[in-house]
């Protein structure tokens, strides 16, 4: 160990085993407490288990105001548990892998709506389902239910690695190089609970693709995936592309490569690489500057990738090999005979089995497309459509980023069957995936962000294209998105026509409107566009904004021509000057100023969004986290998680000089910034006298390999640095009678 680094390892060893044996007790305690509770935790994995349990006391505590409520929102939206706009309930978001889910998965999910929701299975952009109205003290329950069919919550929403979303057709696109299923499952787990990713700045996406048509949308994520395979001295050897740093919302940005071919082993560590780049210096202050798209943008590419190698010493694995069974080909399973009977409608069945059915590349297996209204599939058609699964298709449903459903593994003579069942459930809808099927989010219906009404226009987009458009059921390459409010979780930054709720003030009243953008979206030959503002219309007028679209790339586009080679062809001031005159507010009428759905005047009423919060705490709370990372890296490392244990400490060396920093009226930003500033106003200043060189200390982390001996030492020196900062922070309220003091949360979030 380095300089004044030694001061914390003499004499530490008993006091320090006899911590370490406290944790191990301590956590032996909390699994003995799940046999007296009252969930029936059986076929429930034990970190489920846990999650379950800590989510039922951190509720019990919130409820007898035991917990801020900020502090408890931060806590639940990292298991799942997001607030809507109607006060008192929740919505429970389900996290699904790549959508991949079995019918009895599906069975169950739609059982847990019955009981705790509405009876209806929100199917999200990211390949989630979402259940509305649950009651906060149900949310242990739901959790418990699903958990016992191997599915959890943990990670859904909050500052964490979200879903990993992937191309559904992964396993059967006839394009794809080899199928990505078992790369997104290996990543998915390996990041899943793990340390680096628990408490960062913002969210991170990530996405796979099966082929480079790029149906994943790989390149609007934090990090995007597309495979490739190349020969090397006669061995083909199996890597993606790998594209960083994009990402949607109120300002989109493209994804930058920063890789063009990355050994499949090599995914996983550059991930976490990466990940531990942007928790230590990724923005935490100004929330709309704390996507890692920003961080890239501001560093640059290049200095971003220097930092990424430079944490390469301290990774877990510095290779990851994945098991290419891990995603098991599903044969199907269905063994009864197929009803011989005609198709109820013989002209509706050639149109769904046009738009909605392909070949795989399993030559005479095929893939066949649902699309579902909005994504909201009720729990009687969810369980009917588990019930046929079983029968006639591979049990391996995938929910699609477009809100639908792929099933895989039909044969060719059960798709009359298939179509017959579907028309008796409202499900045989011909245009999967088309301009027909518009992509929607909840908008103002469940979210609090919500400006305007969302799914209520979809519906009469949808109505009007299949009425005024008929021919566009079969177009794949022009795509109608809608947002609720500019965050884009309609994704409607990556649409050809695409809308997002805002408004105009109108004297006394507010009108509703959308944003037009016009241009996003994936090209057939996979190159990714984001997104052009043209001009803000009332949202009435937008079914007159989809007909002067459609009408001018008609009457004006070349024949084969892409529309956003078109777009860019005429420029974004003529669509401005095409589009303008809906914009004119002079013309209003009464129905303008009422939002879809509505019969009254349009009210703006945005709440507080949940994807991160905003908290206001204490310095004694704030270095209780501290004391509670130590902990969770004494388990860790009684469990051998060297790794996991080291990061842990880290974690608590920051906070404590965080909580100091703040008691001495220091804002704090970045992980980054607080080390820097711990030493420059706290050290130097001789207000800490425990160590002269904190930076050196805490960066340790990426100066060592992870094994045994150094995360002891790591570790121990964390404790003794936590304990020491609750020393002083001691002596401070002393000398203030015991007054501690209130910190803006957007400075606790480092």
């Amino acid at each position: 160990m380095k300089g004044s680094c030694v001061l914390f390892l003499l004499n530490l060893k008993s006091k320090y085993v006899q911590f370490i044996l406290a944790q191990i007790l301590s956590a032996a305690q909390r699994r003995k407490q799940m046999s007296a509770n009252n969930f029936d935790f059986s076929d429930v994995k034990a970190a489920d288990q846990i999650d379950i349990l800590e989510l039922e006391n951190r509720i019990d505590a919130f409820r007898r105001g035991k917990e801020d409520p900020e502090r408890f929102r931060l806590y639940r939206l990292t298991r799942g548990v997001y607030g809507q706009r109607q006060e008192g309930v929740q919505m429970f978001r389900i996290k699904i892998p790549y959508g991949k889910y079995t019918a009895e998965q599906l069975y169950r999910t739609a059982d847990v709506s019955d009981r705790y929701a509405t009876g209806n299975l929100h199917i999200t952009t990211r390949q989630n389902i979402q259940l509305h109205y649950v009651k906060l003290a149900n949310s242990p329950k739901v959790w418990t239910e699903l958990a016992q069919k191997n599915i959890t919550a943990r990670e859904a929403c909050g500052n964490t690695v979200r879903n990993f979303t992937a191309s559904p057709l992964a396993g059967i696109d006839p394009n794809e190089p080899f199928d990505v299923s078992p790369y997104v499952e290996a990543s998915f787990q390996y990041f899943l609970r793990n340390p680096i990713c628990q408490e960062m700045g913002r969210k991170i996406k990530i996405a796979f693709s099966s082929s480079e048509q790029d149906s994943a949308f790989t390149y609007f994520h934090d990090f995007g995936f597309i495979p490739r395979i190349q020969t090397v001295d006669g061995v083909e050897q199996r890597g993606f592309k790998v594209l960083v740093g994009g990402g949607l919302g109120a300002q989109s940005i493209t994804g930058l490569t920063a890789y063009e071919f990355l050994p499949e082993d090599q995914i996983i560590p550059f991930m976490e690489a990466g990940l531990r780049v942007f928790d230590r210096y990724g923005e935490r202050e100004k929330r709309m500057k704390a996507r890692m798209k920003f961080m890239i943008q501001k560093l640059g590419l290049e200095a971003w990738m220097e930092l990424v190698q430079k944490e390469w010493k301290a990774l877990k694995n510095k290779s990851v090999a994945i098991d290419r069974s891990l995603v098991e080909e599903q044969a199907p399973i269905g063994q009864g005979l197929i009803p011989d009977a005609a198709p109820v409608d013989q002209h509706w069945f050639e149109e769904w089995k046009r738009t909605n059915v392909f070949e795989q590349k399993q030559k005479g297996w095929y893939g066949v497309y649902i699309r579902v209204i909005l994504g909201d599939l009720p729990s009687d058609k969810a369980r009917a459509l588990a019930a046929l699964i079983k029968d006639y298709a591979a049990d391996d449903i995938r929910f699609t980023i477009n809100q639908g459903i792929l099933l895989k593994f039909v044969r060719p003579e059960a798709l009359v069957h298939w179509f017959n069942s579907l028309y008796q459930l409202g499900l045989a809808l011909p245009g999967a995936d088309s301009t027909a099927d518009v992509t929607a989010c909840p908008g103002t219906d469940t979210c609090a962000l919500g400006v305007t009404n969302s799914t209520g226009l979809a519906k009469v987009i949808e109505e009007i294209i299949r009425s005024e458009y008929p021919d566009l059921i079969d177009e794949q390459y022009f795509k109608i998105k809608i947002s609720g409010c500019m965050n884009s979780c309609g994704q409607h930054m990556a649409a050809n026509l695409g809308f997002h709720g805002s408004s105009f003030k109108s004297g006394e009243l507010v009108v509703p409107a959308m944003q037009v953008v016009l241009g996003g979206g994936v090209s057939p030959d996979g190159r990714g566009f984001i997104a052009d503002k043209i001009v803000k219309v009332p949202t009435k007028r937008v079914p007159d904004v989809v007909r002067y679209v459609l009408n001018d790339f008609d009457e004006n586009g070349q024949e084969g021509e892409y529309y956003n080679d078109y777009f860019l062809r005429q420029g974004e001031k003529y669509f401005y000057a095409l589009l303008k005159p809906l914009a004119d507010l002079k013309t209003l009428t009464k129905e303008e100023y009422f939002d879809w759905g509505q019969d009254k005047y349009y009210q703006q009423e945005i709440g507080v969004g949940e994807c991160a919060a905003v908290v206001l705490d204490m310095v004694g709370v704030i270095l209780k986290d501290a004391e509670d990372k130590t902990k969770a890296a004494a388990e860790a490392l009684a469990e051998g998680q060297w790794a996991d244990a080291i990061y842990y400490a880290y974690g608590a060396f920051v906070v404590a000089a965080k909580a100091l920093l703040l008691s001495h009226d220091v804002k704090c930003n970045t992980q980054k910034g607080i080390i820097d500033d711990f030493q420059a106003q706290v050290v130097d200043k001789g207000l800490f006298s425990k160590t002269s060189n904190f930076p050196e200390m805490v960066l340790q982390i990426n100066q060592f390999e992870p094994e045994a001996q150094f995360a002891q030492d790591y570790v121990a020196q964390s404790k003794v640095f936590v304990e020491a900062i609750i020393a002083q922070r001691e002596s401070q309220l002393a000398e203030a009678g015991g007054q501690d003091k209130l910190v803006v949360g957007d400075y606790y979030r480092a």
